[in-house]
């Protein structure tokens, strides 16, 4: 009986004879393929000895379209023509962003493969020995999010096709409504129902109610402080939270989710109280109820509440997410992508959570550059365990800065489908917006004692 040929046509002697003389092109016919095949195969640049795309200059740019100081990073290459831009936006230090930007991290990227994004990530989060903070993990994060613009770039996709492609239609967005009174704010969560939105945020005045106490506070009256601090009577926001509540349920029904956040200006053992008041409400989830120094009481409060809860926007690091997620101590992450260094840590975190059924709620507010807002994005539609987006409605001027913003339809969030990142900044327009030095996160309680948000 004679012995079959194999089915890429070539003879078993003649398959033996191309093994035993090392032939490369034969060997790729055998498996798989005809030879011819093998001739019209593309070959990545790196294997033919072409000259990898080196970093030649890191940039900062730094606007304030809108008033809150935008930090952005361009990352120019080797490659005529060839950058990417990514966002680096601490607001209430913009400026020793900028500084380390330009007097650290171009020293340290000018060089460097722009294909390398893993390893550029962690050389420079060691690279100050000490672990860095939020001046640090945002520079790092707009050269993070920067290369995989470039990489986007060059695979001419969008990055979420890089991360593995879409999960979802678009991004799931929440809006905020706020207002001096429950009825005020009942009135916005109307308006944003009439626009699609299925989730909106609830605040009563400022986060703690801010601008909206009766009382005078004492320390004001006996010239403690700036003039500019802002008060809190944490007694009067406590009980105000639940009827806010109960008012727009009554007004706005039971199909909306609703949203709120305490911004740790509470103690713990009264955001448990409150939260445990609010559950008749079923509130989609309550953010930070406590502060980064009182992550221990996660435990007290998953115990004795089942009100959904988001936690981390403060956050620095991106193992302080770590143990509390292992443990399904909270619901949502809360993460504010350029706080903790980029598109690569906060897909880390993401995918950890989807092992504990812990979902994503990325930050993002105004202070969040058009650029963020992609990257926010481009995770959103990639990873299985999104939750939802906070959004920001960017203004003319913005628009004019930043071409290709995210955009807003029927409470979706949908962003440029354009290679990388889909947003881009013209500098000339950027420059006629000059970042300040103004940071007003000072609340104080009626004796001047300061609150920790």
């Amino acid at each position: 009986m004679k012995k079959s040929e194999p089915k890429s046509g070539v003879s078993r002697r003649d398959a033996m004879k191309i093994i035993t003389t090392g032939s490369a092109a034969g060997i790729l016919g055998l498996f798989g393929s005809p030879l011819l095949r093998a001739e019209t195969r593309v070959t990545s640049s790196y294997a033919t000895g072409v000259a990898p795309i080196k970093i030649t200059k890191v940039k900062a740019i730094a606007t304030a379209p809108e008033g809150a100081n935008l930090v952005i990073v361009k990352v120019e290459t080797s490659e005529p023509g060839l950058y990417g831009v990514g966002c680096a936006t601490f607001t209430q230090r913009a400026f020793t962003v900028v500084t380390a930007l330009e007097k650290y991290m171009n020293d340290f990227c000018v060089g460097k493969d722009v294909d390398n994004i893993e390893d550029m990530w962690q050389s420079a989060y060691v690279s100050s020995y000490w672990r860095n903070g939020p001046v640090m993990n945002n520079a790092i994060s707009g050269i993070d999010q920067a290369l995989w613009d470039i990489k986007g770039k060059r695979a001419n996709m969008p990055i979420y096709q890089l991360l593995g492609g879409k999960s979802r239609i678009a991004v799931d967005a929440y809006a905020h409504a706020s207002g001096a009174t429950p009825e005020a704010v009942a009135e916005g969560v109307q308006k944003y129902m009439d626009q699609g939105f299925r989730h909106v945020r609830i605040q009563q005045g400022g986060y703690g109610g801010v601008g909206t106490m009766e009382t005078q506070p004492d320390f004001k009256e006996a010239g403690f402080g700036m003039e500019r601090d802002s008060f809190s009577d944490q007694h009067t926001y406590m009980k105000r939270v639940p009827v806010m509540f109960d008012v727009v349920r009554k007004r706005c029904g039971e199909d909306i989710e609703l949203l709120h956040d305490v911004h740790e200006l509470i103690d713990p053992m009264d955001a448990i109280n409150m939260i445990k008041r609010l559950e008749q409400y079923h509130p989609y989830f309550i953010e930070d109820p406590l502060s980064p120094e009182n992550m221990k009481w996660l435990k007290t409060l998953r115990a004795n509440t089942t009100v959904p809860i988001a936690i981390g926007e403060l956050f620095n690091n991106i193992n302080e997410f770590r143990d509390s997620m292992v443990d399904q101590l909270f619901d949502y992450i809360r993460i504010h992508i350029s706080e903790i260094g980029g598109i690569t840590p906060a897909m880390k975190v993401a995918r950890l959570g989807e092992w504990f059924n812990v979902k994503t709620a990325w930050h993002g507010p105004g202070d969040t550059s058009p650029v963020g807002h992609a990257a926010n994005g481009h995770i959103d539609l990639a990873v299985w365990n999104f939750g939802i987006q906070e959004s920001h409605f960017w203004s003319d001027k913005a628009q004019e800065v930043f071409s290709g913003c995210p955009t807003y339809k029927n409470g979706y969030m949908y962003i440029n489908e354009a290679p990388g990142i889909g947003v881009d900044i013209n500098e000339k327009e950027a420059a006629k917006y000059p970042i300040g030095t103004k940071s007003n996160w000072t609340v104080r309680k009626s004796d001047g004692t300061i609150l920790k948000p």
